[in-house]
């Protein structure tokens, strides 16, 4: 952890994070300009790399505070409680759709940053990927009922294939509105469609009844 910038106060801190998010997120990480950065924060060159090192360092901070935000703001508004897989995955599907639109700049770096082949960043990015996906894959899914899935299914197969299922579904519903404002969302229009596709599944794994 760098302790210079954890000490920048607010709401320095928060310029220089929303200018990188900016830059980097337009421009890529090889890119991207640490001049208009430090310009755009209020900052002197010398007065950003006072605070950070690098600009691959400034580049793996943003990444650990932007997917830091997202898994928080994500965690709170998912009820880890619900049992079925299912349920538990519609939850998912919106509520990442709303984080899109609460903090449009966050995921618009991260996605930056999960697509860079920058070699100065690439083989760090592709560790921390891979550890927060195990991480929170695990979390996410904890504690579902599997007695809910047919008897002649294997539910740790079935269960990736939902997890796939889910994550192009969610990649489906935030391209429909990824030009939209709040307003401008037809969420039941969303939750129709949503339904039809977790109807399918429930079908093909689920047991009678369910």
């Amino acid at each position: 952890m760098n302790t210079k910038f954890e000490r920048l106060e607010e709401p320095r801190k928060t310029q220089l994070i929303n200018a990188a998010l900016k830059e980097f997120a337009a421009k890529g990480y090889d890119d991207a300009s640490t001049n208009i950065i430090a310009k755009e924060s209020g900052l002197s060159k010398s007065l950003l790399f006072h605070y950070v090192n690098s600009k691959r360092e400034l580049f793996l901070l943003l990444y650990d505070y932007a997917i830091t935000t997202i898994l928080n703001d994500f965690f709170d508004a998912i009820d880890l409680t619900e049992k079925d897989m299912l349920k538990r995955c519609q939850q998912i599907a919106f509520v990442k759709l709303d984080l899109l639109h609460k903090s449009p700049a966050l995921f618009d770096f991260f996605k930056v940053a999960v697509d860079t082949a920058s070699d100065e960043v690439k083989a760090e990015l592709d560790k921390r990927n891979k550890d927060i996906r195990h991480v929170n894959l695990d979390k996410l899914f904890a504690g579902i009922d599997k007695s809910l899935f047919r008897d002649d299914i294997d539910t740790d197969k079935a269960t990736n294939l939902i997890i796939w299922i889910l994550n192009g579904l969610a990649d489906a519903l935030q391209e429909k509105v990824s030009n939209l404002r709040m307003e401008q969302i037809d969420y039941e229009a969303l939750i129709e469609e949503s339904n039809a596709y977790f109807s399918t599944v429930k079908k093909c794994f689920y047991k009678e009844g369910y």
